[in-house]
């Protein structure tokens, strides 16, 4: 199962637009998705329930600790054994136990940062948490950064994180603009890749190197990983047996049509 954790400890960084987004987005794709949500505010359990009934199933898991309490184990308790794709929309602040449990059962961390200089000071302070107490050094989890809620088109108040990262050898992905888009999604229980291609095109791209690091990791780990369904052009079956360069996803064909090709 792919499993792809949101998680910075500073609130306001935007983790629930992100995770709803991948969520809909691998839904989309006719993979079996669930949301976990350990976010006691409960964002992502309130965006599935505006979602339509049209659209592809999300099974939802609200696995917010009970009061007082610090952990919530065993996430067959809320997932369907069958599902493929997993997103953990974490609570802000989280550390300890919590964040341990989180790590170890990630395939994939994305931790997104807003544009401020106390917001990139604490993700450069949660980082160091993560490998130094939350098991990441250990862990096998990729692990890279996101700029989230971005107003500006300037990279220059990102220049202490960029060489904080490159320090480690964790990449930083994309910027993802702060647009109403993502706000009239969330509204509907939609993300951005079920909504009109022509309308949405800025905010695709803005996403898509971030699920382009996911699949090309993926991918070259597990032969058996179905992270990218065939095309509606495509005739070879969709299977876990697929060699993994029909899965490489085509960054040019999707900007073109909308869709990701497979290119062998």
């Amino acid at each position: 199962m792919l499993t792809i954790l949101v998680i910075n400890s500073k609130g306001g960084s935007g983790k629930t637009t992100l995770t709803t987004n991948l969520a809909s987005y691998y839904a989309s794709r006719k993979l079996k998705t669930a949301l976990m949500d350990y976010d006691p505010q409960g964002s992502s359990m309130q965006w599935l329930r505006a979602r339509p009934d049209r659209m592809e199933k999300i099974h939802g898991a609200n696995a917010a600790p009970p009061k007082g309490a610090t952990i919530q184990r065993s996430s067959q308790v809320w997932i369907p054994a069958d599902t493929e794709v997993m997103i953990i929309d974490a609570p802000a602040g989280v550390k300890g136990l919590l964040l341990q449990e989180l790590v170890r059962r990630t395939n994939f961390i994305v931790i997104p940062v807003a544009p401020s200089p106390i917001d990139i000071r604490s993700t450069a302070d949660f980082v160091k948490e993560l490998f130094l107490f939350g098991g990441a050094r250990a862990s096998k989890a990729k692990i890279a950064v996101v700029a989230n809620r971005v107003r500006s088109s300037s990279s220059s108040v990102y220049a202490s994180l960029e060489r904080f990262l490159n320090s480690l050898k964790l990449p930083f992905l994309t910027n993802i603009r702060d647009s109403e888009v993502y706000l009239d999604a969330a509204e509907k229980g939609l993300g951005v890749f079920e909504m009109d291609e022509a309308a949405t095109a800025p905010e695709r791209s803005e996403l898509l190197p971030i699920l382009q690091w996911v699949d090309g990791h993926y991918m070259a780990t597990d032969k058996r990983a179905r992270v990218t369904p065939a095309t509606e052009n495509s005739t070879a079956p969709n299977s876990y047996g697929s060699r993994i360069e029909d899965k490489v996803m085509n960054l040019e064909a999707f900007r073109a049509t909308g869709r990701f090709n497979k290119q062998s």
